[in-house]
């Protein structure tokens, strides 16, 4: 596992606690104290692990805006069938097919846009790992 670190020095103003003046904005009293942080930066495996596991969350997460698709088209055929089934409800049956039909439409985008976050997760795992791409045009 390759580790890089980076130091970054932040520098801070700080006054004397005897000699502070009550409403002053500092002097030849004024005292500098300087604080380093460490960042330590991951590369290699650990990148890729990251990239394959939120890979693996949004195929989880493509799935069931699938299954929320399906079902909810699913439940609009049903109530299209209970519109024609129950004409003294048909009314009723008919905006229960509609919101039903929106869910399924916003479930399907949902998943689509799952599929293109995991097959960006995909290629930034790939380069990561330093796998080379073979396409024949990108």
């Amino acid at each position: 596992m390759a580790e890089e670190k980076h130091h970054h020095h932040l520098f801070h103003h700080k006054k004397d606690e005897e000699e502070q003046p009550a409403g002053g904005y500092g002097g030849e009293d004024t005292a500098y104290t300087e604080t380093t942080v460490t960042e330590v930066v991951t590369t290699g495996e650990d990148e890729y692990g990251k990239y394959r596991k939120e890979e693996k969350e949004h195929k989880h997460k493509q799935h069931l805006g699938e299954t929320g698709a399906i079902a909810a088209g699913a439940f609009a055929l049903y109530e299209k069938h209970e519109a024609k089934k129950d004409p003294e409800h048909a009314h009723r049956h008919k905006i229960e097919e509609e919101i039903a039909a929106a869910a399924a439409v916003g479930s399907g985008g949902f998943a689509f846009h799952e599929h293109h976050e995991k097959k960006k997760d995909h290629e930034d795992a790939e380069e990561a790992s330093g796998e080379k791409k073979h396409h024949l045009f990108g």
